[in-house]
């Protein structure tokens, strides 16, 4: 990758964070604790007229002020004084700039103006940024944690992507999960970076296997939609897509019923993108859990392995809502099996080897699924206890 624009917010040589505070538990002192914590390599430059230094590091009265070459700013200021902020991040040729601020489109109409202002400061200065109204990002691998999320997270190989902040208070579920990510952004109101460059630099990103998204709204349609084509097909990407419920009042109110064809239309647009839409953000940190320990299946030829033929049948009706079938396996592989399997076992697909199965016929089974050219991967079921020992 030649010198991508997100290697800017992703590998900076030197951060300033404007509204670095030594305040307990002000957002501006989490960040730069935060920095500090992951053990940041680069230069770190707080940002605040009223203090010489904060947690022992050397503080500048402005960006102007500040040493020359800065990679990235982190804005953490009320949005009224962004503008400004941004229009002297322009004068001192920063490329990247996240702003954390709330309070713009958001808050109406003063807010919609403050946000105008914004862009336009940032299109005269060159500079892209992350926001208003996100906690940031983490990535892992630069030792970056450019956010205020209460704890980083664990090296991995996802990249989550959300549009909520709450979303990203989910990282409690990852940590009991243990699932490790790559990047983890919170994009807020994309009112320049969006999903769809996101998804263009992970693609590339050999730090990164799978992606997941929490989504609101698009901006960016088609730029959305050419990117995860393009990604889909050597990553797995997986979106969450919020406001189902809202929506299904609106168009109850309404009585027009726009809002849940605008559902079945972005069901349609991940269709055609080959993203895997679930429903809940448990899923899609399952989803994470699955594509974070192990390798991506190479098709979906599914072998299931069960001691018990009811979850067998319910795990061939699940795969069904994908329009897809278990594996037919070969006489070759049946064979196989019958060589370590008892007589009854079901010689077909679900591979029921019996309530009386102990863990070796369950090894013996999975060795002989996994060693079928026809498999690409397998699925083992066990309902405890129906053997006569129980075996768990």
């Amino acid at each position: 990758m030649h010198n991508h624009i997100l290697d800017k917010f992703f590998k900076p040589e030197s951060i300033a964070i404007v509204g670095a505070s030594s305040v307990e538990n002000s957002i501006g002192r989490i960040l730069t604790e935060n920095l500090q914590k992951d053990g940041f390599p680069g230069s770190i430059y707080p940002i605040n007229p009223k203090h010489g230094e904060i947690l022992g590091i050397p503080a500048f009265p402005s960006i102007k002020a500040a040493p020359a070459g800065i990679d990235l700013v982190i804005v953490a200021v009320p949005i009224k004084e962004v503008p400004e902020v941004m229009r002297e991040c322009g004068q001192a040729k920063v490329p990247g700039v996240i702003i954390i601020s709330a309070g713009g489109k958001e808050a109406g109409e003063e807010g919609k103006k403050i946000e105008a202002d914004i862009y336009a400061a940032a299109q005269a200065g060159g500079i892209r940024y992350l926001g208003p109204n996100c906690m940031g990002k983490l990535c892992h691998h630069s030792r970056l944690n450019a956010s205020f999320a209460g704890h980083s997270v664990r090296p991995g190989s996802v990249a989550l992507l959300s549009q909520s902040g709450a979303v990203c208070s989910a990282m409690d579920m990852a940590e009991v999960q243990n699932i490790g990510f790559s990047h983890f952004v919170s994009i807020g109101s994309m009112a320049d970076l969006d999903f769809a460059e996101m998804i263009d630099y992970l693609g590339n990103d050999d730090k990164t296997r799978s992606i997941l998204i929490y989504m609101e709204n698009l901006v960016h349609h088609r730029k959305f939609m050419s990117a995860a084509r393009s990604v889909s097909r050597v990553k797995p990407i997986i979106v969450v897509k919020s406001d189902r419920s809202e929506a299904a009042a609106r168009a109850a109110t309404s009585h027009t019923g726009a809002l849940a064809g605008e559902d079945e239309a972005y069901n349609a647009a991940f269709r055609r993108a080959g993203i895997i839409r679930v429903d809940t953000i448990a899923q899609l940190f399952n989803c994470a859990e699955a594509l974070d320990k192990m390798n991506r299946p190479l098709g979906s030829n599914l072998a299931i392995i069960t001691n018990a033929g009811g979850p067998g049948v319910m795990a061939v009706d699940a795969f069904s809502k994908w329009a897809a079938e278990p594996a037919v396996l070969s006489p070759e592989t049946v064979a196989g099996l019958d060589q370590v399997l008892p007589e009854h076992w079901s010689r077909n697909n679900p591979v029921d080897i019996l309530g009386d199965a102990p863990p070796e016929r369950y090894l013996a089974a999975v060795r002989g699924a996994l060693a079928a050219p026809e498999v690409s991967g397998v699925l083992v079921l066990l309902t405890p206890g129906v053997g006569p020992d129980g075996h768990r």
